[in-house]
């Protein structure tokens, strides 16, 4: 066949292929009117603003506009970058999120395999409605009954210290930076480990009964049904969770941070998001916090893509 046989049968086949795509677009239209507001919600509000990205680039001035302000290369990324609270406020977030991740990501999955062997049925109800519940509690409220019960003076935490451990000193949990990485930890785990099991148990959910019970005909204990059917049937779910949460590693939680740290704990507790939002906001220095912004979204991008590529070659699984 001469190439331009081949090249009508590729056209013909590339036709086909788009008349078989469009024809079941037809048949399920419903559906992609359904998805059609999730588009244009990311399209207005997630892609137009990136058109923002230039001012990274630019002497930002309110009175010239982003196209009207002059261009400085990369003079605010290295203004950035030689800055002493920039630097800290990167390794902050690194060690706040690396220990979110070692302590909180597991948590719910250890939750999730605990109610999964509850076969008290109301107990079992209970127990994930209670720690369903702080999910849905902003930090402004959160932050607001943090203060009072770890208060160094009158606080629930100190008291029960005091009177029940012998502790003579009352601790500064909010205002120390020995306790205040870990005060976070705790306040995280506490708010979204319920919350952040529902995957897991709808996952265990899933799983075909008939396995269990064959297990247990082949004398399998419950931990030995645990280790070799449940925790195998998690490991897709588990993996596309972990790729997502070291894509997030660079956010470290504004909202939890803001409502609970102040200048006392910046040598500790200060990210990336709070600089950003001191710099932008309070200093009006737009575009070094553009900068900022944008250095941290890139490191997140190839985070997200290397453990991906990793999880892909390790398990055989990932999210593309």
């Amino acid at each position: 066949m001469n190439g331009t046989g081949a090249r009508s049968l590729r056209e013909q086949k590339g036709f086909m292929r788009w008349l078989h795509s469009f024809a079941g677009y037809r048949k399920h239209y419903e559906l992609f009117l359904m998805f059609l507001p999730v588009i244009v919600y990311f399209v207005i509000f997630k892609y137009v603003p990136m058109g923002g990205i230039v001012i990274a680039f630019k002497n930002y001035k309110i009175s010239q506009g982003i196209f009207g302000s002059a261009w400085c290369g990369l003079d605010n990324f290295t203004k950035a970058f030689a800055t002493p609270t920039f630097t800290r406020s990167v390794r902050n977030t690194l060690t706040i999120s690396a220990l979110k991740l070692l302590f909180g990501f597991p948590a719910p999955i250890i939750l999730a395999l605990m109610l999964n062997e509850v076969n008290h049925l109301r107990f079992k109800k209970t127990v994930q409605t209670i720690s369903y519940l702080p999910h849905f509690l902003s930090w402004v409220v959160l932050a607001g009954m943090f203060q009072q019960l770890l208060s160094p003076n009158n606080g629930a935490v100190n008291a029960i210290l005091r009177d029940v451990f012998g502790v003579k000193e009352s601790i500064y949990f909010l205002g120390n930076n020995q306790y205040f990485r870990g005060t976070l930890i705790v306040t995280d785990i506490w708010k979204n480990v319920g919350w952040s099991s529902i995957l897991y148990l709808a996952t265990i959910s899933g799983i075909d009964p008939a396995l269990y019970e064959a297990a247990t005909v082949d004398g399998a204990t419950r931990w030995q049904c645990t280790r070799y059917i449940t925790i195998p049937s998690l490991v897709s779910t588990i993996v596309v969770m972990l790729i997502l949460n070291v894509g997030s590693i660079m956010d470290a939680g504004f909202d939890q941070i803001f409502n609970l740290y102040n200048s006392a704990v910046y040598q500790t507790g200060d990210i990336i998001d709070t600089y950003v939002y001191r710099y932008g906001l309070g200093d009006m220095k737009y575009s070094l916090a553009t900068a900022v912004g944008l250095f941290k979204n890139v490191i997140a991008f190839v985070l997200v893509v290397g453990t991906n590529l990793i999880a892909r070659r390790i398990s055989g699984e990932g999210i593309w």
